[in-house]
């Protein structure tokens, strides 16, 4: 077999053998005694010259059978190496013809990719995009994007553009800074703590609130709940939060709203954030700032796209906060933690703080009955942000999107938080472009994009996501978050839908034997959590996404979101070896993107195998349901994978349709039952609410933990949401309706 541009394959033509049989005597043809010899003469000529004629015919059919043969066959000769070994299989499925007229396979269109790779050129962008703080709006900010823009056009990809949207984003105000106070009993202020000026927490609410001091660990929902379970007043209380404990700003400020607290201060603790400034950690000054929207995008468009101050019905995002937030630093932490009165902390609860015995509050020691008065005045402020795009057609499914972004914006030089990302796009960019030029044909299309306004909860990326929600899950096949891929060399994070789980594993496989530090990294594969730059593309858009972070193990880098966040300290972490780690982590990228705009059949995982149907059976309510949905999508799983397997997938049609069917599956994981704007994300596994599996299995334990809080009703709906999602994607997977296993 040899194989035709498009992925198709054509059958060998075997050499044609031509025969001539000469007449024998005792044939039909008979010569009339009656003619003369002269016509004999002339017959017996004119014979001859059929038979040169037909000869060289033959021998014209023969050549060109034996070209046609030895084409095919020489495109056989290249699935083996250089030294004879013999290249996998799967390297020859779905490949393509170079410009040259050769076939180009998977192997070496991988050693192309490393070929391109060049580490001096990601130091070199990641150094002139993080010379200083950059936010959306700012005439920095606005500089950075024209060299991204220019410099996707000098590369020659086949379209250039930007996508440019008004949002609302909160800023500290340049006439009234935020402000905390010792005050007494009557509200007199006693002493005024000084705070940095460039610290805030944005989305946060304004005004000002006055009340005891409780310390609440990381903030996290369990923190709260063992507060209350021993006693502890919180009421109208003023939160002191440490950063950490895997949960954002915003889920701290989230559960101390729900906890009843009227503020929350946010400080990083020597525990869990180095400030030794002689081994790379922050100050005892520093301050960490993250934005407080319990959610993404636009917070004022919620579900709607910001475009051209399109006008909507007057609504806010449910995730926005309704107390004041304001991040503090260790010092004050401490002058603040130092003095309270009361229970002693829980165990496990202790930090580092100088001076602090562990105590939760909410009193202050000394005569006099002191409170804390916090003041927030930030402003909104709409803001232009423009997204930027860059394509490669795709050849065969130009319709099909592999999407690679990077957060561009920072409030600080942002080495880590944006400069790590756009150096490693620029780069993956140019990558492809020149491989492109020397002949890699993609199937599918591929698109770079920088968006703007991700500091403040990957706002321009959700924009674009609501504006084309509607005709993203028939076009992107998978989303990939470049957004701070390097703070470390030891620990390999990968934060991914399940979809792609096999392809990470692939793709280690063949990075590990490149790089000597792969082989003594560990690897962690989580799932998306909500400040990931992935989260909403397949939690809001039903894309499967992925973003990788590469960490240290013995110690971590402190200066994300802070003022210090530069490339020297980076360097400083990672003992010279930027470039190297910089290559590695593009490479990785690089070999999932390959895959999916090379493979014939996209290598998607859509069974459910890993995923945990723990329900519980009681009072009388059975998960039978449940489980019934979740037999029906493995069924309609492991049926496609019988048809693709028993199907020539060579046949393009074919191929696409089991394309189109394999896409879709994380959108059918969106609840249809749900309204995006009150519930923006639907995913019944990788969403936030009730209508998710993990806030079912949480109702569920309830009935052992705590039997009055179980609510049937809402256990009810909850069991009707997930259900009849999961058996809505199980009926999409199996195809045509006459698939659809229903029986009576």
């Amino acid at each position: 077999e040899g194989v035709e541009e498009g992925g198709g394959v054509r059958r060998r033509v075997p050499p044609v053998e031509v025969k001539l049989v000469p007449l024998e005597e005792g044939s039909e043809v008979t010569l009339n005694s009656d003619i003369t010899s002269a016509l004999m003469l002339q017959r017996q000529m004119d014979r001859r010259k059929a038979a040169v004629y037909l000869t060289l015919s033959g021998l014209l059919i023969f050549t060109t059978a034996f070209l046609l043969g030895y084409v095919a066959f020489r495109g056989m000769c290249r699935l083996c190496g250089n030294n004879g070994d013999l290249i996998p299989l799967s390297d020859a499925a779905g490949a393509q013809h170079s410009a040259e007229g050769g076939v180009m396979y998977m192997a070496e269109l991988r050693e192309m990719l490393k070929k391109y790779l060049k580490e001096e050129r990601i130091e070199d962008t990641l150094r002139r995009v993080s010379r200083a703080s950059h936010p959306p709006g700012s005439s920095e900010g606005n500089a950075v994007a024209r060299e991204i823009l220019q410099n996707l056009q000098n590369l020659r990809m086949d379209h250039t553009w930007t996508d440019s949207h008004y949002a609302t984003l909160q800023f500290p105000s340049r006439t009234q800074p935020n402000a905390l106070w010792l005050v007494d009993s009557e509200g007199a202020e006693l002493e005024e703590i000084p705070l940095d000026s460039e610290g805030y927490c944005a989305y946060s609410a304004t005004g000002t609130a006055t009340g005891g001091v409780v310390y609440v660990n990381y903030g996290r929902s369990e923190d709260f709940e063992q507060l209350r379970a021993m006693g502890i007043a919180l009421n109208g209380s003023i939160a002191v939060a440490r950063v950490g404990g895997a949960v954002s700003f915003a889920e701290k400020v989230w559960h101390a709203q729900e906890a009843g607290l009227g503020g929350v201060l946010i400080s990083p603790d020597p525990a869990d954030v180095p400030q030794d400034t002689r081994r790379l950690g922050l100050h005892s000054n520093a301050v960490i700032s993250e934005h407080v929207h319990l959610g993404s995008g636009d917070p004022f468009t919620p579900g709607f796209p910001s475009f051209n101050h399109t006008q909507f019905p007057s609504t806010q995002s449910s995730g926005l906060p309704i107390i004041p937030a304001q991040p503090i630093s260790a010092n004050v932490a401490s002058k603040l933690l130092s003095q309270l009165s009361g229970a002693g902390c829980p165990r496990g609860w202790q930090g580092r703080l100088p001076y602090v015995q562990c105590v939760l509050g909410p009193g202050f020691t000394g005569p006099s009955e002191r409170r804390v008065k916090m003041a927030v005045y930030n402003t909104m402020k709409p803001v232009l942000l423009n997204n930027i795009f860059a394509s490669i057609e795709g050849k065969v499914e130009s319709d099909h999107y592999i999407i690679i972004g990077a957060q561009r914006d920072s409030w600080g030089p942002g080495a880590v938080k944006s400069g790590v990302g756009t150096a490693l796009l620029m780069e993956l960019a140019r990558t492809f472009s020149n491989m492109v030029e020397n002949g890699f044909y993609p199937r599918r299309s591929l698109l770079f994009v920088s968006w703007d306004g991700g500091e403040f909860g990957n706002v321009g990326a959700t924009e674009w996501l609501e504006g084309y929600l509607t005709m993203l899950h028939l076009k992107a096949v998978a989303y990939f978050s470049l957004d701070q891929a390097i703070l470390g060399d030891d620990i390999l994070s990968v934060y991914t839908s399940p979809l792609l789980a096999d392809l990470i594993e692939g793709a280690l496989k063949q990075v590990c034997v490149s790089y000597s530090f792969f082989l003594q990294s560990s690897v962690a594969v989580k799932p998306l959590y909500l400040n990931s730059g992935a989260y909403s593309f397949t939690a809001f858009g039903g894309v499967p996404a992925m973003q990788l972070h590469f960490t240290e193990e013995a110690r971590s880098y402190p200066f994300v979101n802070t003022q210090l966040d530069s490339v020297g300290r980076l360097q400083e972490l990672l003992q010279g070896r930027l470039g190297s780690v910089g290559r590695a982590v593009a490479e990785l990228v690089g070999l999932m993107v390959l895959r999916l705009s090379y493979d014939q059949l996209l290598p998607l995982d859509v069974t459910l195998s890993h995923l945990s149907f723990s329900v519980c059976q009681s009072r009388g309510l059975s998960p039978q349901w449940v489980f019934s949905a979740r037999g029906d999508y493995s069924r309609a799983a492991k049926n496609l994978h019988e048809a693709i397997k028993n199907s020539d997938i060579q046949d393009e049609r074919l191929a696409r349709l089991y394309n189109t069917r394999i896409m879709r599956v994380e959108y059918y994981f969106l609840s249809q039952y749900l309204s995006v704007v009150e519930t923006p994300f639907r995913h019944v596994f990788n969403g936030r609410g009730d209508h998710t599996l993990s806030a079912l299995a949480d109702h569920v334990s309830l009935l052992r933990s705590a039997p009055h809080l179980f609510d049937e009703a809402r256990f009810r709906r909850q069991l009707a949401l997930f259900t009849w999602t999961l058996q809505g994607a199980a009926n999409a997977l199996s195809g045509d309706v006459w698939n659809i296993d229903n029986p009576l």
